[in-house]
């Protein structure tokens, strides 16, 4: 597949002669070192001079040593480093003028008239304000002698990009700030560790996590491991939660659990402003409940630790993005910070997303907590409502009686997530007063009977489990869609709901044909999105491609560390995902990879011949490692075997080859954080979806459910930043149905980043313009936010 040329364009935004310095400012968050590393080298690609500026502000205001040129070979190896390997530091002198004064003096020593700065929205509003005095500052310094009118005129302009660097996602403007996925990956590791001394012991633990003033990170984490209570600023508990939360920790153990977990943001505060702090809660459990009790207070091991596939992504494409809003920047352009929205990079005026920021704490000061919820944006306020949705369970008396059954089966190869989705499934339907009935080992199961009621206690403790608790297997039900319509019959199924890959959708596609001989098949029909490979046509997202892209960014991490000390080596490493190449694809940018070999990229002999060169020229330059990612089916011919001795034979004398093929490794292990959010937050919806269209095709007159028009057989896809269902008859169009994958693939325009980051002359895309998301906005009905 060629990639966009877009040659003029980089013609245009020569860097020759601009300058570009990076600093990173404030508390360290994993992810930043990948946005410094793409700054730099995005940088020098354009033919600009960049500058490191050591510790922050403080360095800007030190100058000397503090500001160094540097070099593509200067940032190798930094991708997988958490915090900031050029150093942070807060700096008091900056906030005053004669420490800006001093700043300025030092960029235009250098020459440098462009900042990107990485930080929070103290950092930015700073570099904001640099940027507004920056020619008071200069005519300053011709006053005072330390630069010349030359000087003045020829740096006349600052501009500014920030990127938010912080764990605690407080800005507004951008769906995840750098770190953010890597903290919750701490906070999730330490919650899957607690859970099982908890289980052994039957206790109660209190975990205390960061955030500030927001309970992203608190909320977040709740849901993903299906905390019992959660505290956080943007919504104080109602007068008397301490009586409800002991009710609710009392009822789940005298229903068989044998622990309790509850997450306390740090800012958590009650209605009175009065804070609730972790030793607060444990003691209120002990004195109500006698329960033995634990409090973890997680600190700054949230902030520490290698960075997660999402922020080595997510800080590379900010990186990237800045150096070119820099190189498109004009005298009226105003400071811009870039954002993440659904899978796109943009750029939004800084200011406004800083003003927004300061709304929120207003807001939550002046105890207006609805709208704080609101103005944290669609994302956090969809997760609170599926939170509440799950983790409260309602009286039997008070549940609504729908006398609708809905079955649920996972299909396909088994993916890290599933079971996330099954719970949320399970406990989202019991709430609106279906039955719901668990099919194991997907259509196969299906047709053999093996079906079962599952209550709400049966999915308790499903979020953090790796693979299928249901079962899950590959077999399409078109062979046996009689033996399944009897079964549908029999256990008087009237929704179901298949969690997936693309034998999922294949499967109701076959079910949506049989409707014409079987009524039985009339019926809502849903499909959720999940393999690791991440080609099912109408999601960009499927749950179990982030837990797979952490395996093999952890993988790759570990072999790159075996070669240090030793000579000079390529690594080979081959990845799953059938035809598509996203995990290969995505997986080489976070890993640093220097050439990702796809199905949807041809390649020949010539190109593995460039590669090699390029290997062994970057080689010479003192870089030891290598690594070349393969998709297992990216080619017939040119196998990983073949590239593998191609590699060592053309690299003798230089390098030495190694391979490793990863295998089911990727599919296994518990799910990430964001896999099990994405699998809680879709499935859920699925099943609201599903209520709503029983509801409608409900013949009152027959006394059963009949659905049988296109739009009752879907597939619930994430497109951009939204949950939109679609369906799946209508999908056709957009598959091929040869090589598994979707005609159309986003992330394809992510791979010239791979390239230029590893010094390959290639072109790259222009970004989507960005909109800053207000309150205000009209949301069609259909769409929510489904980012983490």
């Amino acid at each position: 597949m060629a990639l966009p040329d877009n040659k003029k364009f980089f013609e245009n935004l020569s860097g020759g002669g601009k300058a570009i310095a990076v600093l990173t400012s404030g508390g360290d968050a994993q992810g930043m070192n990948a946005a410094v590393r793409a700054v730099v080298r995005m940088g020098i690609y354009v033919g600009a001079k960049v500058y490191f500026i050591h510790e922050g502000y403080q360095g800007m205001v030190d100058g000397g040593e503090n500001i160094k040129e540097a070099s593509w070979e200067s940032v190798s190896s930094m991708l997988q480093v958490g915090g900031t390997v050029i150093g942070s530091a807060r700096c008091k002198e900056f906030r005053a003028r004669d420490g800006r004064l001093k700043a300025a003096h030092n960029l235009v020593q250098h020459g440098i008239t462009n900042l990107c700065v990485i930080g929070g929205d103290g950092s930015l509003t700073g570099a904001n304000l640099f940027r507004e005095e920056w020619s008071g500052l200069l005519a300053e310094l011709v006053e005072q002698g330390l630069i010349d009118e030359e000087a003045a005129q020829r740096y006349s302009a600052l501009h500014i990009v920030g990127m938010v660097g912080s764990i605690d996602n407080d800005f507004c403007g951008t769906d995840m700030t750098i770190g953010t996925d890597s903290a919750l990956h701490r906070i999730i590791e330490v919650v899957d560790a607690i859970m099982t001394t908890a289980q052994s012991h039957q206790r109660t633990f209190v975990l205390e996590v960061m955030g500030r003033h927001c309970g992203y990170l608190a909320l977040v984490s709740a849901l993903a491991c299906g905390a019992d209570w959660v505290l956080i600023p943007e919504m104080p508990p109602e007068d008397g939660w301490e009586d409800k939360m002991c009710q609710k920790l009392s009822a789940t153990r005298s229903r068989g659990s044998r622990l309790n977990i509850i997450i306390v943001a740090e800012g958590a505060l009650d209605r009175h402003g009065k804070p609730i702090t972790s030793s607060i809660v444990k003691d209120l459990v002990v004195r109500c409940l006698g329960f033995d009790t634990r409090v973890t207070i997680l600190g700054h091991v949230q902030r520490g630790g290698t960075p997660s596939a999402f922020d080595r992504i997510l800080a590379s494409r900010m990186g990237v993005e800045a150096v070119m809003a820099l190189l498109e920047t004009t005298a009226n352009t105003p400071a811009y910070v870039v954002s993440l929205c659904g899978n796109q990079s943009v750029r939004l005026p800084l200011m406004e997303c800083v003003q927004m920021t300061q709304e929120v704490q207003k807001a939550m000061d002046e105890k207006r907590f609805e709208e704080a919820v609101k103005l944290r944006g669609r994302s956090f306020e969809n997760n609170l409502k599926t939170y509440k949705l799950l983790a409260h369970r309602k009286p039997e008396s008070d549940l609504p009686v729908s006398n609708f059954n809905v079955a649920v089966l996972n299909v396909g190869a088994p993916a890290a997530g599933m079971n996330a989705a099954v719970r949320s499934a399970v406990r989202v339907g019991i709430s609106e007063g279906h039955k719901m009935f668990a099919v194991n080992d997907g259509f196969e199961g299906f047709y053999k009977g093996q079906i079962r009621e599952i209550k709400w206690a049966d999915v308790g403790g499903w979020t953090g489990q790796g693979g299928s608790l249901l079962g899950t297997k590959r077999t399409l039900p078109a062979k046996h869609v009689e033996k399944i319509a009897e079964q549908m019959r029999i256990h008087n199924i009237n929704a179901l709901l298949v969690i997936g890959g693309f034998e999922a959708y294949l499967g109701l596609l076959e079910l949506l044909a049989a409707r014409g001989i079987y009524d039985e098949f009339c019926v809502p029909m849903v499909m959720v999105p999940a393999t690791v490979s991440n080609n099912v046509p109408g999601s960009e997202f499927s749950i179990g491609a982030d837990t797979a892209l952490n395996a093999i960014t952890d993988t790759c991490d570990r072999i790159k560390q075996s070669a240090s000390g030793t000579k000079r080596r390529v690594f080979i490493i081959e990845t799953m995902g059938g035809y598509c190449g996203y995990l290969a694809s995505v997986g080489g940018l976070a890993a640093g990879a220097d050439a990702a070999y796809i199905y949807e990229e041809p390649f020949d002999i010539r190109d593995l011949q460039a590669n090699v060169e390029h290997l062994t020229d970057k080689m010479k330059t003192g870089i030891q490692r290598g690594l070349v990612l393969r998709n297992e089916n990216s080619n017939d011919n040119y196998t990983t075997d073949f590239i593998y001795q191609l590699y060592s034979e053309e690299g003798k004398g230089v390098f030495d080859c190694r391979k490793n093929v990863l295998g089911h490794m990727q599919q296994g292990g518990a799910p990430s954080p964001f896999d099990r959010n994405f699998g809680t937050k879709i499935a859920a919806k699925a099943m609201q979806w599903i209520t709503k269209k029983l509801t409608e095709t409900y013949r009152q007159d027959e006394g059963r459910v009949f659905a049988n028009t296109e739009d009752s057989c879907c597939l619930l896809g994430m497109r951009r930043r939204a949950l939109v269902f679609q369906p799946v008859v209508q999908l056709k169009d957009e598959t091929d149905f040869v090589h598994r994958i979707p005609k159309e693939q986003w992330w394809l325009k992510l791979r010239p980043l791979m390239k230029i980051l590893a010094k390959y002359k290639t072109t790259f895309d222009v970004s989507d313009s960005g909109q800053l998301e207000h309150v205000v906005r009209i949301r069609p009905k259909d769409l929510d936010a489904s980012t983490v």
